[in-house]
């Protein structure tokens, strides 16, 4: 039986994936998996029994990464989960700033009240005109599962796009349609596009990248959208953008006291993966990864971990190896094994930065001594048996 907790509300089509031999507990320091969408987890005591952390969503920032590698605890996100919800938003970000719907919209709530609303607003509407999103061209930073939906969506509505991303994997580029014109310096985004759009992590080599520099290299009336992080953008170099006409509008889905409210502004409060859609999507790929994480070993989806599949466990008798990625390591875990005159009948080992995660299929149910012998090798974080015969 494993007993998970959730620290936040988690969509119920997600816990129902769970099966009968999942129970939730009140009691964190029982769970062997914990669900969590914006909890703050800096900071929490982990117990020995706590085996998988899944965040409902992409962000981690609410959750200690590398702590949790140390400890031999896995931490999934749910990549793709709310991209459509987030691609939805992101057009609605780009008609707001473009059509200037937002003040027509105030225009006509202050006069509500005047019985020649519909005359007046004949005359008034040149005030708000706007322009068109066909032909335009759309720089997209971050070629993910939000930014690939983002492109192609701004294809089939007439656009022109440009995406940026050096490191875009595989997967996505097998989805990204072929009209997207793939740039290698984000330079080239900045100097012709209309509109920007960002989708990258919250990392300390994207942190402020949209800066004083980054904007000066912009296009006059370029309308910047940031439906990412706020930390991605120098948010009061924006500020002085929209000020001197260089920025016509920036969109953004996090508010604060440097960009709410001020002209030019549209500041959305944080509703990107807040959709019903999105709350599910994430739940049940959340509940997914953790339960073929603690009935199999394997891992998907992993951000302090490698991706690692060795399937169902058939054998009966698995273990799996949290450790540092460094020469000999597999060559002493097989030579303990060995020794023991334990059969290998499967094995996957992958590696992922200064961690590394192994799984081993043995013939027969490995003694105490064996996985204790392992578990003393010097750089050996955490050894889990699963599966295994009573």
């Amino acid at each position: 039986m494993f007993k998970y907790a959730c620290l936040n509300n988690i969509s119920e089509k997600g816990l129902s994936r769970f099966s009968d031999q999942y129970q939730l507990t009140e009691n964190v320091q029982e769970a062997n998996g914990i669900l969590v969408r914006s909890a703050s987890m800096h900071g929490m005591d982990f117990s020995d029994e706590t085996l998988a952390i899944a965040r409902a969503g992409a962000g981690v920032n609410n959750i200690p990464i590398d702590e949790c590698a140390k400890k031999g605890i896995v931490v999934f996100n749910t990549p793709g989960a709310n991209a459509n919800g987030v691609k939805e938003l992101v057009f609605a970000g780009m008609l707001l700033a473009s059509r200037d719907i937002v003040e027509g919209v105030d225009w006509v709530r202050a006069n509500w009240n005047n019985e020649d609303i519909a005359k007046i607003a004949e005359k008034e509407k040149k005030r708000f005109a706007g322009s068109e999103l066909q032909g335009k061209k759309l720089g997209i930073i971050g070629l993910g599962a939000i930014g690939v939906q983002v492109a192609n969506t701004a294809v089939n509505l007439g656009m022109q796009v440009y995406g940026y991303d050096p490191y875009v994997s595989v997967d996505s580029a097998w989805h990204l349609s072929s009209r997207i014109h793939h740039v290698i310096r984000i330079e080239d985004i900045y100097d012709v596009c209309d509109y920007i759009t960002i989708h990258v992590p919250a990392l300390p080599s994207t942190k402020g990248m949209i800066d004083e520099h980054a904007i000066a290299m912009m296009k006059t009336g370029v309308i910047l959208i940031n439906m990412a992080r706020d930390v991605l953008v120098d948010e009061e170099a924006v500020v002085l953008a929209l000020r001197a006409g260089k920025i016509r509008r920036y969109v953004s889905d996090f508010p604060n006291s440097t960009v709410a409210g001020r002209r030019g502004c549209i500041t959305i409060p944080h509703l990107g993966a807040s959709t019903e859609e999105a709350e599910d999507n994430c739940a049940v790929m959340a509940v997914e990864q953790l339960s073929d994480y603690l009935e199999n070993g394997n891992i998907k989806n992993s951000v302090n971990y490698p991706n690692c599949d060795l399937g169902k466990c058939e054998t009966g008798n698995r273990i799996c190896v949290f450790h540092e990625n460094k020469a000999n390591m597999i060559t002493r875990f097989t030579g303990i094994i060995g020794s023991s005159d334990v059969n290998i009948a499967g094995m996957a080992s992958k590696s992922k930065g200064e961690v590394e995660y192994t799984l081993f299929d043995l013939d027969n149910a490995p003694a105490e001594e064996l996985i204790n012998e392992i578990r003393n090798v010097p750089g050996v974080y955490r050894v889990r048996e699963i599966c295994r015969r009573s």
